[in-house]
């Protein structure tokens, strides 16, 4: 059974940052494109950021490109996504997901961590 588990959320400032992690379990994780999606309250989801399995390759969001920062550690089955410079348009709910890095669409997905950036 996949499992991943998101932490790291929570609430920030404008500018702040915040680091999410993901751990996945039930996987042969370095052999997966990895991947952050968000939803935002009454909106659709959002393709964050993704990763290929060497770590390589990247793709971010037009919305947070420069900002954010993808990264992972096969060795300890973790995924990350360093937020920094956060914006209250940020504020949603992150999901670690695995599927392509660069579209969409994914195969599975964790249970989310709640972002939220307010003054």
């Amino acid at each position: 059974e996949v499992q991943l588990v998101e932490s790291g959320g929570g609430v920030v400032q404008p500018g702040g940052s915040l680091r999410l992690s993901c751990v996945a379990s039930g996987i042969t994780f370095s052999n997966h494109d990895m991947k952050w999606v968000r939803q935002a309250p009454g909106k659709g989801l959002e393709s964050v950021s993704g990763i290929n399995p060497s770590g390589t390759l990247r793709y971010y969001a037009d919305s947070v490109k420069g900002r954010f920062t993808i990264s992972r550690d096969n060795a300890k089955n973790t995924l990350y996504l360093q937020m920094d410079s956060l914006k209250t348009e940020d504020s949603a709910v992150y999901y670690c997901a695995g599927g392509q890095y660069n579209t969409g669409g994914y195969n599975f997905r964790g249970q989310g961590t709640q972002v939220t950036v307010s003054s």
